[in-house]
């Protein structure tokens, strides 16, 4: 077994060495800038609406009120959609590859607590379904006849539509298609 012994002045006299020959490759720190380097604005209105934001205003708009409305699912917050807009989401829907079906509630068409208080838990998730899923559409001229239908049977019921994607066995869109009369 060998055993070596190095004095400590020769450590420190490498050492020395090593630390001259970083400091000429690398800079040394100086310290953080001045705080005067840089200019300084005051603004003393606290209106938020006029803090600027790259160059303009910002416009601050109130999404959903929350005393009396209820929030029911996607695009809940939106206006009633119409017609046209209907029919656009589910032209998306049918691109997209996914399965439209219809769903409707008569009692609540939102999520709400009535048997159960624990996190997590909500009544009203799951809709009974209208008819089976659409499988082989390809119009969707065709899920709006079956809106139609469907609030002619329920006028008083919530109708939602849903689209699956029947590869990876999920619901990948939903939004409510026709609300009753008073909501």
């Amino acid at each position: 077994m060998a055993f070596s012994m190095v004095s400590s002045a020769t450590i420190a006299s490498v050492n020395r060495g090593a630390a001259s020959a970083q400091a000429t490759i690398v800079a040394p720190f100086t310290g953080l800038k001045s705080s005067s380097a840089f200019p300084v604005s005051r603004k003393l209105n606290n209106d938020i609406t006029s803090i600027s934001s790259n160059g303009g205003k910002v416009q601050c708009m109130q999404v959903w009120p929350p005393l009396g409305k209820k929030k029911f699912e996607t695009l809940s917050y939106l206006p009633p959609l119409s017609p046209e807009s209907l029919l656009k989401e589910v032209d998306y829907l049918l691109r997209s590859g996914w399965i439209p079906c219809l769903e409707f509630e008569l009692e609540h068409g939102f999520v709400y607590r009535e048997n159960n208080r624990s996190p997590g838990y909500y009544d009203g998730r799951y809709w009974t379904m209208w008819k089976l899923p659409m499988f082989g559409c390809t119009d969707a001229s065709q899920v709006l006849k079956e809106l139609e239908e469907a609030k002619k049977a329920y006028p008083n019921s919530f109708i939602r539509i849903i689209g699956f994607d029947n590869r990876r066995q999920v619901q990948c869109i939903s939004f409510i298609a026709y609300k009753p009369p008073g909501f």
